[in-house]
C-alpha cells in the first residue's frame, strides 16, 4: 500500500509542517532569479509593476529566459521535497515514489507516451477546425533552445508538484489521518488552488479552477489506484511538456517559443471545462485500469490506512 509506507518512517504532524515550511523557503529562494531579473528589466524599460497584470509582468523577460527561470524555482522546490524526505522523515526517494519493490519507468512512459499523444492530437484538431485563431510561432534557433529547456526542466516542475501533492502531502495526510479520502481531496483541492494566480484565470475565470481541481483528481485517483507516482508523473510531464512546445498565447503561463501561438480572444464555455474532466479523464482511467488491472476501486481510494 502507497500511503501506508509513511508508517515506516519518521511521522510526527509536525514533522510535517516543518517540511512544508522548508519547502517553501525552497520555493522561496528557487525564485530570486526569477524575480530579480523582472524588476531588474521593468527598471530598465522604466516600467511599473504595480500597475501590470500577470500576463504583462510575464512578458517582460525574453520567453526562454523567462521559462527558465520559472522553472528553475520549482527545481529547487523538488530538491527541498528529497532533502526533507531524507533527512526529516528518514524515507528513501523509492518508497516517496512507489509501493513496488523498484520504481516502475515503464509506467511512467505509458502515461506520458498515451496523453502526450492525446494531448498532441487536441492540439492539431483545434489548429485545423479553426486555423484563424491560430499563428505559425515557429522559429529555428528560439525554438531549439525552448526544447532543451523544456526536456531538463519541465519534468522537474511536474515531479516537483507530484512528489508535493500526491507523495508528500497524500502519504502524510493519509498516515496521520488513517484513511485514504481525506488526501484524495484534499490534495486534489489544494492542486486546484495553486493555480489560481496563473494568468489564465485572469483571462478565462474562476471556471477554469474546476479543471485544474479535476485533473488533481485525477492524479490523485491515478496514485491510490496505482499504489504509486509513475503514472501521475508521466502524465503531468507529458501535459506540460507537449503544451509547452505545441502552444503559446499572451495570456497563459508558459508563454514560449512554441510552434503555434493563439491569438484568439480568450473564453472557455462550461462544455470545454467538463468534457475532459467527466468524459477524457474516466476514458483514461479505464485505459489504466484495465491495462494494470485495477480492482478494489471503493477501499482503495476511501478504505482506511492502517499500520499493520
Amino acid at each position: 500500500m502507497y500511503i501506508k509506507q509513511a508508517f515506516k518512517v519518521e511521522h510526527d504532524w509536525w514533522l510535517y509542517l516543518v517540511g512544508l515550511i522548508l519547502i517553501f523557503i525552497g520555493v522561496m529562494i528557487g525564485q530570486f532569479p526569477l524575480t530579480f531579473a523582472i524588476i531588474a528589466q521593468a527598471v530598465a524599460r522604466g516600467g511599473d509593476l504595480s500597475n501590470m497584470d500577470t500576463s504583462s509582468v510575464m512578458s517582460i523577460l525574453e520567453p526562454n529566459l523567462n521559462l527558465f527561470l520559472m522553472l528553475l524555482s520549482f527545481a529547487v522546490g523538488l530538491v527541498a521535497v528529497f532533502v526533507v524526505v531524507k533527512y526529516i522523515h528518514k524515507q528513501s526517494i523509492k518508497s516517496l515514489t512507489t509501493s513496488r519493490t523498484s520504481i516502475d519507468w515503464s509506467r511512467f512512459w505509458f502515461a506520458f507516451l498515451v496523453w502526450g499523444s492525446t494531448t498532441f492530437c487536441f492540439i492539431l484538431l483545434e489548429y485545423y477546425t479553426s486555423p484563424e485563431n491560430y499563428s505559425f510561432n515557429f522559429k529555428p534557433i528560439p525554438f531549439l533552445i525552448l526544447v532543451l529547456i523544456s526536456i531538463i526542466f519541465i519534468p522537474l516542475q511536474t515531479s516537483f508538484e507530484e512528489y508535493l501533492f500526491r507523495g508528500y502531502l497524500m502519504q502524510g495526510l493519509g498516515v496521520l489521518t488513517k484513511n485514504r479520502w481525506v488526501p484524495l481531496i484534499f490534495t486534489s483541492t489544494l492542486f486546484g488552488l495553486m493555480h489560481i494566480a496563473n494568468p489564465e484565470i485572469d483571462k478565462l475565470g474562476y471556471l477554469l479552477l474546476v479543471h485544474y481541481v479535476g485533473t488533481g483528481f485525477l492524479l490523485g485517483i491515478m496514485t491510490l489506484m496505482d499504489e504509486g507516482l509513475e503514472l501521475a508523473l508521466g502524465f503531468h510531464a507529458a501535459n506540460n511538456l507537449i503544451g509547452a512546445l505545441l502552444l503559446t498565447a499572451d495570456w497563459t503561463a508558459f508563454q514560449t517559443h512554441s510552434i503555434l501561438k493563439d491569438i484568439s480572444e480568450p473564453e472557455m464555455s462550461s462544455a470545454e471545462v467538463f468534457f475532459p474532466i467527466f468524459i477524457i479523464y474516466p476514458i483514461l482511467l479505464l485505459v489504466f485500469a484495465k491495462k494494470y488491472k485495477w480492482t478494489h476501486w471503493k477501499n482503495k481510494l476511501f478504505g482506511p490506512v492502517t499500520e499493520s
